[in-house]
């Protein structure tokens, strides 16, 4: 039996191969350097955009990071063109390939894109920012914002646990933002001992509010009888407006301040002392808009 490639035959593929080798070898070789150095050049503009933008006061943080990403990327895909055009790739071509995987792609990933989208609303609408405190009730969701992302916002909650939100669940669910408005509501309800004076209670607690800076005073902290009864004496409440930034600590002391503040004024302790928060149906709820 004959051999299927004979001396003649194999000269013929060598030379072949040695030519296009000769021809296409430069060309792979540029198209690895643009790579390399587009690459490392994508990064370096990136940051450096990073930090021009940190920079200034107009840009907010929230946005600083996709700023950067998006120049990292749209440089990304120059080089890649531009490397694929060095291997003899018809950029036009090749676009019409990319557009029609897009479009697959897309239809595939329905649900990623909706977070795209989520996310580009987001960014765009700004509910909350980096720093902000929020939290989405329908999908059991709460924490400081450490990033928003074009695909998932990043949480930390009270635990200090790190928690991945894709945006479309943050954005298609109402939302409450505990840090974005200037005060914060806070009311007590005080059961007052039988024989204690209702009405100077009332006045030493006017009088606690205005002296604490943490409080608001515009509007004016008001406090009023709720009720009363003979046997088992008044019920006193309270309402009143936090400064930003100083919630949380005054929830955790102004029980104790509240008692002390009495038992020095003489009326005495109250019976009971409980952190309520009136209802959107309580008209004493809207006296301090």
């Amino acid at each position: 039996m004959e051999p299927r490639v004979s001396p003649a035959n194999l000269d013929y593929y060598t030379a072949m191969l040695w030519t296009w080798s000769v021809d296409f070898f430069p060309h792979l070789v540029t198209a690895i350097l643009i790579a390399i150095v587009g690459y490392v050049v994508a990064v370096w503009i990136a940051q450096t955009v990073r930090r021009i933008v940190s920079r200034t006061e107009r840009i907010d943080v929230t946005v600083q990071p996709i700023i950067a990403a998006a120049v990292r990327y749209a440089i990304l895909i120059l080089v890649i063109v531009a490397a694929l055009g060095q291997l003899g790739v018809q950029t036009a071509s090749l676009l019409a390939v990319l557009g029609a995987a897009g479009l697959a792609i897309g239809l595939a990933l329905q649900g990623t894109l909706s977070n795209i989208a989520a996310g580009i609303m987001l960014l765009w609408l700004r509910p909350f920012q980096v720093g902000d405190y929020i939290e989405v009730p329908a999908n059991n969701l709460a924490g400081v914002v450490t990033a928003v992302g074009l695909f998932a916002s990043t949480l930390e909650n009270a635990e200090g646990l790190f928690v991945f939100a894709p945006n479309g669940v943050v954005w298609n669910t109402a939302l409450r933002n505990h840090t974005r408005n200037d005060g914060r509501l806070i009311g007590y309800t005080l059961k007052l001992k039988p024989d204690a004076n209702a009405e100077s209670a009332r006045q030493t607690l006017i009088q606690l509010f205005e002296q604490d800076t943490r409080i608001q005073k515009v509007p004016a902290p008001i406090a009023f009888i709720d009720s009363y009864d003979a046997a088992s004496g008044a019920s006193l409440s309270c309402v009143f407006r936090a400064v930003r930034g100083h919630e949380r600590e005054l929830q955790r002391e102004m029980v104790a301040t509240l008692v002390h503040k009495l038992q020095e004024s003489g009326i005495g302790a109250p019976q009971q002392v409980i952190r309520t928060q009136p209802p959107d149906s309580d008209p004493s709820r809207f006296l301090l808009s």
